[in-house]
């Protein structure tokens, strides 16, 4: 019964794949994760015809934490409220004024760190054999803010909404979609009032936000040790997290909406934040929003790709940010910086501030297939 229950399930997924279809949305995966010690994680590239295993449960997620980070009230509940190569956040619902959320963490963390700035709680995540940068982290199969999130239960199916809790045996599916016409590239001129400009591969182009507050450092951001440099960290509702930094160093900067910004006073004035708005100061706030904070931008690269049969399919399915100095024309590669641990709990050198204040324009480079 259960058995027959659990396909007509797969079935009125798929049955649904059509709507995605007619929002301009197209699925190039699904995610699979039974939740339970030594539960499978997979991805189908068919709509669940067929699933390639990519990793383990460690230790399944019993609850919720019911103090997820601010960002994910831009998140719809039963969506991935944050994409990272150290962590994925899938947004529940909303208790009061803060966010129901519980994680997917790479193995590094399977023993539980303490004092460990990615908002989880150990009982409120599920936590994986797979290696942070990879598989479901960033390694080619991550998914994108507002991927739709579903589970199954026994006898019981449906979308995580604000009254799901996660118990051991359930399988969650997460839902890889992504526009159908999708941005060759977008621009940030690094100045105040710069602007951003998106451009797809039939040519067009669009200014389609401005710079409020320059970039001109970087910063001690945790995550970035698992990303190498000119590679997106995280994204999630109100960031979009940058590496600097080798793989296996900290150092990198964060591109954030004027809004969500506000809300972070540590942030104004801070050289390691670009901070981006509407055109028009009256127009609709960008937290949450495509192309920059939903649904466009996921952590995507593996330094192994190379070593593979197809590397160059591999590279080109992956994000890249560039730089160009003031005064040239010409793009170059992310410049390496690393901030050692001494400084992990003391003040940052000097160098810090102006790491970057040479750089005129930053550009998203979007996967070619």
């Amino acid at each position: 019964m259960k058995r027959l229950f659990y396909c007509c399930f797969l079935l009125l997924i798929v049955c649904q794949l059509p709507c995605l279809s007619s929002t301009n949305q197209q699925e190039i995966y699904r995610l699979r994760l039974e939740n339970q010690a030594g539960g499978g994680i997979a991805v189908s590239h068919n709509q669940g015809q067929n699933w390639q295993q990519l990793g383990k449960v460690i230790a399944p997620a019993r609850k919720i934490d019911e103090h997820g980070y601010a960002a994910a009230k831009w998140v719809n509940s039963g969506q991935v409220a944050a994409s990272a190569v150290n962590a994925i956040h899938l947004k529940v619902g909303q208790i009061n004024e803060s966010q129901a959320i519980f994680s997917l963490l790479p193995k590094e963390f399977s023993w539980g760190v303490k004092n460990y700035k990615s908002y989880f709680s150990p009982d409120s995540s599920i936590y994986t054999n797979i290696s942070a940068g990879t598989g479901i982290f960033g390694g080619g199969f991550a998914p994108f803010v507002g991927n739709q999130v579903k589970f199954f239960r026994s006898d019981q199916a449906g979308d995580v909404d604000e009254n799901y809790v996660p118990q051991v045996g359930d399988t969650i599916f997460i839902y890889v979609t992504k526009p159908v016409k999708y941005p060759q590239e977008i621009v940030f001129e690094n100045r105040v009032d710069g602007q951003v400009t998106v451009k797809y591969f039939s040519g067009q182009k669009e200014t389609i936000a401005k710079v409020v507050q320059p970039v001109s450092g970087v910063g001690r951001f945790l995550g970035s040790r698992y990303a190498g440099p000119g590679r997106i960290r995280a994204n999630h509702a109100g960031v979009i997290d940058v590496s600097v930094s080798p793989k296996g160093s900290i150092g990198g900067f964060q591109i954030i909406p004027a809004f969500h910004a506000s809300e972070l006073e540590y942030v104004l004035g801070a050289s390691q934040w670009m901070i981006i708005g509407p055109l028009d100061y009256s127009g609709p706030s960008l937290e949450g929003t495509a192309p920059f904070f939903q649904g466009f931008i996921q952590p995507a690269y593996l330094a192994s790709n190379l070593l593979e049969e197809d590397w160059q399919d591999r590279l080109w399915s992956r994000f890249l940010v560039e730089v160009k100095y003031d005064g040239q024309d010409r793009w170059q590669a992310m410049p390496i910086y690393e901030i050692k641990n001494y400084y992990l709990r003391r003040r940052l050198p000097d160098w810090t501030s102006t790491a970057l204040k040479n750089i005129s324009h930053f550009r998203i480079l979007f996967p070619v297939i």
